[in-house]
């Protein structure tokens, strides 16, 4: 039984890992440019295929015959290859964000909801939305009636989800919308999973609104679709399992601390441990500027060194699945803290201030340790999930934030 997943731009799909917790069947990538979508689906080997963006309502005219949920949708996320060989289109996407809205407690009856595109994807959420009895579903494109231009026409959305790739990898930190437009708003979904929070979500969480992202969709209508695939019913609890797996499978664990609190050493052990590659921020400093940390401050400041530091987290923090060592002061510059939260789990790494070294270190060189750690430990507090005291072994320490963040 040979399957796969069928689209345009695959190379950091989750799918073929969720298919292998599913069962035991070939499931395969299969990038495809538009003109060659109709001869694989005519002439390809395979038993079952998922679809995903821009294909989802190209494949319908390949299909024989639609069933009920794909012809009401009015699109195919899954084919199944029949006996006779014809094509059958199917959509378990909606098994898929049902189960997102559920999860996350999402109240849908009787609110307004504001859905961002109108590819297949906004066709799905539109059809769940509608049967969960939304008063009201407008669809926002970059054309038309409702547009990105007059969004003030909508400001009493309660509901907002986003059917659209903007805020993707490898485009982080851009949002199709701005949320203090909605001040009604109660509940913002983005189908996006990786990152794994994106600026839109990021905007959801800091107002306390009910969120979710697209990982436990993804793995909900995957079941759904490999229990196409195999013939039959697959326990529910997987989904949870499943997703939870993932998240800690490629959630970067990002350590912060005071200077000398044995980032750089302790995530060097921890990476070895979980076989995660290790990425360290003033690393890839040096790296690019082509000269010590000591000096850039003395070239160009501490702004300079800062402003250097935010781009390399930029692009280190938006992978997934590392260890990063970030520079101590790190978190003393707001912007540093959406690539921070985006795709990690951030761990406060405490060691006692007689044992912080300051040879090689410009800031704890200019101000005591007292009073840098006095400005900086509440950063840290705020910035964390998790803190592990590292004041024993690296082994202990290591020990205990996979204990923490692992599970």
């Amino acid at each position: 039984m040979d399957c796969g997943l069928i689209g345009r731009k695959l190379g950091h799909s989750f799918s073929p890992k969720i298919h292998s917790l599913l069962g035991e069947y070939p499931y395969r990538l299969i990038p495809l440019e538009p003109e060659e979508v109709g001869n694989f689906l005519q002439k390809g080997e395979f038993h079952g295929l998922n679809v995903t963006i821009p294909y989802k309502k190209t494949v319908m005219e390949y299909c024989a015959e639609l069933t009920p949920a794909a012809q009401r949708i009015g699109s195919v996320n899954t084919i199944l290859r029949r006996p006779d060989g014809t094509l059958l289109g199917d959509n378990t996407d909606y098994d898929g964000f049902l189960y997102l809205l559920k999860s996350a407690g999402a109240q849908i009856e009787g609110r307004k909801a504001l859905v961002l595109g109108s590819g297949g994807a906004s066709l799905t959420v539109r059809a769940v939305i509608s049967e969960l009895g939304a008063r009201e579903i407008i669809t926002i494109s970059r054309s038309g009636e409702n547009n990105y231009q007059n969004l003030d026409r909508h400001a009493d959305a309660q509901i907002i989800v986003n059917a659209t790739p903007v805020g993707m990898y490898p485009n982080n930190g851009v949002s199709p919308v701005d949320l203090d437009q909605f001040p009604q708003c109660e509940g913002v979904f983005d189908l996006i999973y990786n990152p794994a929070k994106t600026q839109l979500l990021l905007q959801a969480q800091r107002r306390g609104l009910i969120w979710g992202n697209g990982l436990g969709m993804l793995v909900a209508q995957a079941k759904a679709a490999s229990e196409r695939f195999q013939g039959k019913k697959l326990p529910d609890e997987l989904v949870t399992d499943i997703t939870a797996k993932l998240e800690r499978e490629t959630k970067n664990i990002l350590l912060i601390g005071m200077p000398g609190c044995g980032k750089t050493t302790v995530g060097k052990a921890l990476a070895q441990k979980l076989g995660r590659p290790l990425a360290d921020v003033d690393e890839a400093i040096v790296a690019q500027a082509g000269c010590s940390i000591p000096e850039i401050f003395a070239k160009e400041g501490e702004e300079g060194f800062r402003a250097r530091e935010h781009r390399a987290l930029v692009q280190i923090a938006k992978e997934s699945g590392q260890v990063i060592s970030a520079g101590g002061g790190i978190v003393t510059r707001p912007e540093n803290r959406d690539p921070m939260e985006e795709n990690s789990v951030v761990v406060w790494l405490r060691r006692d201030l007689h044992k912080l070294p300051t040879d090689g270190r410009p800031v704890s060189q200019s101000v005591p340790r007292e009073e840098l750690y006095r400005r900086r430990a509440p950063l840290y507090e705020a910035a964390a999930q998790v803190t592990v005291d590292n004041n024993g072994t690296v082994e202990d320490t290591v020990d205990e934030i996979i204990r923490r963040v692992m599970g």
